[in-house]
């Protein structure tokens, strides 16, 4: 399913500059904004095009141990938590980054990738303003309990 929402007008960008690129951190690089996903809850749209295969940004949170993050996955109902070892996960409860909205589908437009442990977002295929960024969540703590709501031709159902 493709959600998209009218992108807000953005000023033009300096001359090599992302548009906004000052009003926002450094490791976000394309603008993100926040609204109601028809998907689930919030997602996370883009707020101008983002070209395939390009970093849109990171989410940054919380460092905490696995068997923390595994006990928080179980006294919550919506999991923003992502594992980067055996031994370290971030929680992005109480991040203020925008892709910490970002939804699965089971047909993607974007990646999560783990590097030198930070969480960050690549577009998979060229995103166009308005349009609800998404992941592939992949195995996840909810162990195939949680219904799938991407509508994406081919769902498998379930997270």
């Amino acid at each position: 399913m493709t959600t998209l929402r009218p992108a807000v007008p953005r000023a033009a960008p300096a001359a090599g500059e992302a548009p906004e690129a000052s009003s926002r951190p450094a490791y976000q690089k394309y603008a993100v904004d926040v609204g109601p996903s028809a998907i689930d809850g919030q997602g996370a749209f883009a707020a101008q095009n983002v070209p395939a295969l390009k970093k849109i940004g990171e989410i940054r949170g919380e460092s905490i141990s696995v068997a923390q993050a595994r006990i928080r996955a179980t006294r919550s109902e919506r999991i923003m938590i992502v594992e980067l070892s055996d031994k370290k996960a971030i929680d992005f409860s109480k991040s203020a980054d925008p892709m910490r909205y970002t939804n699965h589908s089971c047909q993607p437009n974007a990646r999560l990738c783990i590097r030198q442990g930070r969480v960050e977002f690549y577009a998979l295929r060229a995103i166009a303003a308005g349009q609800e960024i998404t992941v592939d969540y992949g195995e996840t703590h909810h162990e195939g309990r949680l219904r799938c709501q991407c509508g994406a031709l081919g769902c498998r159902g379930a997270l």
